[in-house]
């Protein structure tokens, strides 16, 4: 038990240090309204480019800890369900390990448009468009796979979770911050580069209550 709780920290620290990469790599004053083209990541200084690419680096192999966390909750419910949802979890952040880590190289090359033939630069971005930036749309459905699966497990019973557990699962808990942040945009640009990371910041500590609630009935 003491393992599955370090597991769920890690979990946690996954989170926080891979989101304080990706809101180096994608946050400014101008995130909003720039889109096109990655046009916003010309707002975002090198040195923040740098730094959000090793912080993402380091703290991505954490995730794949904290999905074992996961996997060790859901388990005594139905081993071959937790194998499924540790299985999806290692492939999402399989994908987005990947993804994240191309968002520095995009982001220096937006820096860098005008030493570039327009055609050239245009080039490139479609490239990195079909390559890598669609692995982003991937790693969504992967979520939203392995939310189905998390559910299912845990509304079967025997799991670690309370079955309320269910309904907080990743793809409910991103749509649920979409929402909150379209609402209310001064927390949107905040959140919205971020998002999942928040969203398994959010997942991490809640495991981690029902853990440390399941230790506690066991007392």
């Amino acid at each position: 038990m003491k393992t599955t709780k370090i597991l769920g920290v890690l979990g946690l620290l996954a989170s926080v240090l891979v989101g304080m990469g990706e809101y180096h790599l994608h946050y400014s004053d101008n995130i909003l309204g720039n889109a096109e083209n990655y046009e916003f990541l010309k707002f975002v200084s090198l040195e923040n480019l740098k730094t959000g690419h090793f912080l993402a680096v380091i703290g991505l192999p954490f995730y794949f800890a904290g999905y074992i966390h996961i996997y060790q909750m859901l388990s005594p419910g139905n081993e071959k369900l937790a194998r499924t949802v540790l299985a999806i979890g290692f492939v999402a952040f399989g994908v987005g390990g990947i993804w994240i880590g191309s968002r520095a190289f995009i982001g220096t090359i937006t820096h860098m448009q005008e030493l570039i033939a327009p055609q050239v630069y245009q080039s490139i971005l479609e490239n990195y468009t079909s390559h890598l930036e669609v692995l982003v749309k991937a790693l969504r459905i992967v979520v939203a796979i392995l939310s189905v699966f998390f559910a299912i497990t845990i509304l079967k019973g025997g799991t670690y979770y309370k079955k309320w557990m269910a309904i907080l699962n990743p793809i409910v808990i991103l749509i649920l911050l979409v929402v909150i942040g379209k609402i209310f945009p001064s927390i949107g640009k905040h959140m919205l580069p971020i998002l999942m990371n928040v969203t398994h910041f959010i997942l991490f500590s809640l495991s981690l209550y029902q853990f440390n609630l399941n230790l506690s009935e066991n007392d």
